[in-house]
């Protein structure tokens, strides 16, 4: 896997860059700011970006804009925005990008190289991968969203257990319930968010994103 990155703290991009390395992910560009990073991704496109949100010249969404822009540039490529802000968002601004293949991680997550490599891998394969901090705080918000209002209970805690990875056993056992029962539940989540039978998508990430995309006003 072949990865570049932009982040403005020289620390912070030295120690992702060993992280990486000692999970033998190749390492191709380290840059300082988005546009370093577009220059290079134009010569010479790696597998995946990841990108600081908070960026030289603004600090504002600089890393948001360089996301787009890589997209657009190189939709092949895939995308994951680092940031420290748990903002929700963010995440609804990079899952309107219409090229596939883009995720959104918290900084604190990168402790665990393990998650931030599956992320990677997820990214790299056209599919989402957001936080799910920011999954737990979307699910929480009070949204004039039709079909997620409709979901019952126990049709929202599946659909966030879901999304932050687990499979059906998993929530299975942090519910209490049968592996079957969860199966249900799912399928009632799916058709009320209307989330395709594709086998060539995620449906548990899919269902967030189609409230993402679809049920969220803008920020």
């Amino acid at each position: 896997m072949r990865v570049a990155i932009a982040d403005d703290s020289g620390i912070f991009r030295d120690g992702l860059t060993r992280l990486l390395v000692n999970a033998d992910v190749e390492v191709v560009h380290a840059a300082r700011d988005g546009a370093e990073l577009v220059a290079f991704v134009d010569h010479d496109p790696p597998d995946a970006v990841i990108v600081d949100v908070r960026m030289p010249p603004t600090l504002t969404e600089e890393g948001l804009d360089t996301a787009e822009r890589i997209k657009a540039l190189h939709p092949a490529v895939g995308v994951l925005v680092l940031s420290t802000y748990g903002e929700t968002s963010y995440a609804m601004r990079l899952m309107r990008i219409p090229q596939q293949g883009v995720g959104y991680l918290l900084k604190d997550r990168v402790d665990d190289v393990g998650v931030l490599v599956r992320s990677l891998h997820t990214v790299i394969a056209g599919k989402p991968a957001v936080d799910p901090e920011i999954i737990a705080r979307l699910l929480r918000r009070e949204v004039a969203r039709s079909a997620v209002t409709d979901l019952a209970e126990r049709e929202r805690e599946v659909l966030r257990l879901m999304a932050e990875g687990r499979s059906n056993a998993g929530v299975a056992e942090e519910m209490g319930i049968s592996a079957r029962t969860v199966e249900t539940y799912a399928a009632r989540v799916f058709t009320k968010l209307s989330i395709p039978d594709d086998s060539s998508g995620n449906r548990r990430v899919l269902a967030v994103l189609a409230w993402l995309r679809d049920g969220m006003p803008p920020p």
